[in-house]
C-alpha cells in the first residue's frame, strides 16, 4: 500500500526543487555547507535580487532556512523535505519491485510448467 503524504507539500517541494538554479543553490549548499547570499550570488551570473529570490522559494518550501550570526545571513540545506520526496519515490520502487517480483514469479512459474 502507498503511503499518502501532504500532496500539495509534495508539489511545493518539487516545484521548487524543479528549478535548475534552486538545484544548483541546492548542491553548492550541499557541498559547502552554510553559505552568506553574497556568496551564493558568485556562483551565478543573475544579479544579487534574483539569487534572493530563488533563495526565498526555498525558503518557502523548507529547503533552506536562514540563519543569522551578527550581521550575516546564512543560508543553510535542511535534508528533511528531501526525505519528503525520497519516500515518495520509495512508495514507487516499492510498487515496481512487487510487479517485477509478479513478473518473475510467472517467468519462474512458467519454466517449470514446461519441465
Amino acid at each position: 500500500m502507498v503511503e499518502r503524504s501532504n500532496p500539495d507539500r509534495l508539489s511545493e517541494i518539487l516545484k521548487a526543487a524543479s528549478d535548475p538554479t534552486r538545484r544548483e543553490i541546492l548542491t553548492l549548499l550541499t557541498q559547502h555547507g552554510p553559505m552568506r547570499v553574497t556568496d551564493i550570488h558568485r556562483q551565478f551570473d543573475m544579479s544579487l535580487n534574483s539569487v534572493s529570490k530563488h533563495i526565498k522559494v526555498l525558503e518557502r518550501v523548507g529547503l533552506v532556512q536562514r540563519r543569522t550570526e551578527w550581521r550575516e545571513h546564512l543560508i543553510e540545506v535542511q535534508m528533511a523535505p528531501l526525505s519528503e520526496i525520497d519516500a515518495w519515490f520509495a512508495s514507487l520502487r516499492s510498487i515496481w519491485d512487487l510487479r517485477l517480483e509478479a513478473l518473475d514469479n510467472i517467468f519462474t512459474q512458467g519454466d517449470t510448467d514446461d519441465d
